[in-house]
């Protein structure tokens, strides 16, 4: 089989995906690279020609390898994760909406460009968590333990655009990070980086059912195949803080070998989900 690989620049050395392109290519598929963001792309010559059977992402929140992935979507090819299914994730605002309203545990979500929008949050509802609707790898989250700390963070999230809040969900300061690969789940946990002075600590870890159920509902709600679920075990059970397409797998036993199994798999039968629905609008603003 033929592939395309789109790796924005951030990823360009990172083992996640490049290994596995070179274990396709060892398995004898053939795989081309492209790098949207730093390099010419002839479009009429890589998403007209159909010469691929699948084209895969791997790219930052805003980068420009998801307009071409939709590209070739809009074309009839096929993509892993599917185009459609990328997009609501990528922005936390309507990855919490979605979420809502398909019955996924999620937090209240308020939503607002100016961080001082969030004083009229109930104080109720403290401490809050804070961060970038379009957020990628922890960038800029923040924990807000009383109103007036929203002046203090001002400086911090300028320029962030479209900021998320929600309740902060108590637990022992560890995250639970479900991985799915094709319907196969891996969990591990990790210290959680509204905990720095925690010990460090990342290991992988027994799924529970509960979990397990609730990683699985992601990938149908969001209609991903390769994906991330960042969970919290809180007082009431498990809480989905954040979902992550093609994320970086780690600590996955033969994590390499495991996510190439799966982007065959996708290009010759096609994504075990439906596209993600339209949602409703209720991501509550504060005003």
């Amino acid at each position: 089989m033929r592939f395309c690989f789109l790796v924005e620049e951030h990823y360009r050395n990172d083992g996640m995906p490049l290994d596995v392109v070179r274990r396709l290519t060892e398995w004898g598929h053939r795989v081309d690279v492209l790098r949207p963001g730093g390099s010419l792309v002839d479009l009429a010559a890589e998403v007209r020609s159909g010469r691929h059977d699948a084209w895969v992402l791997k790219t930052v929140s805003g980068g420009p390898g998801l307009g071409l992935l939709e590209a070739a979507a809009a074309v009839g090819l096929t993509t892993v994760n599917d185009a459609r299914s990328i997009r609501p994730v990528r922005d936390k605002a309507q990855a919490a909406v979605i979420a809502a309203h398909r019955g996924l545990p999620v937090p209240p979500t308020w939503a607002a460009v100016d961080v001082a929008e969030f004083a009229a949050i109930p104080e109720a509802h403290y401490p809050l968590v804070v961060k970038p609707a379009d957020g990628s790898s922890g960038r800029s989250v923040h924990l807000v333990e009383r109103p007036e700390e929203l002046a203090l963070l001002a400086g911090l999230v300028d320029g962030e655009g479209l900021l998320i809040a929600q309740p902060y969900v108590p637990n022992a300061g560890l995250d639970l990070k479900v991985y799915c690969a094709g319907g196969e789940l891996f969990a591990t946990e990790r210290t959680s980086p509204l905990h720095p002075h925690h010990p460090h600590r990342e290991r992988p870890v027994a799924l529970g059912a509960e979990v397990a159920a609730v990683a699985a509902q992601v990938g149908e709600v969001f209609g991903l195949d390769l994906y991330g679920v960042d969970i919290l075990l809180g007082p009431d059970g498990p809480v989905v803080v954040d979902v992550n397409d093609f994320p970086s797998f780690r600590q996955v036993p033969d994590a390499v070998s495991t996510v190439a199994r799966t982007v065959v798999r996708l290009a010759t039968n096609g994504s075990s989900w439906p596209s993600v629905p339209v949602p409703v609008p209720s991501v509550r603003a504060a005003s």
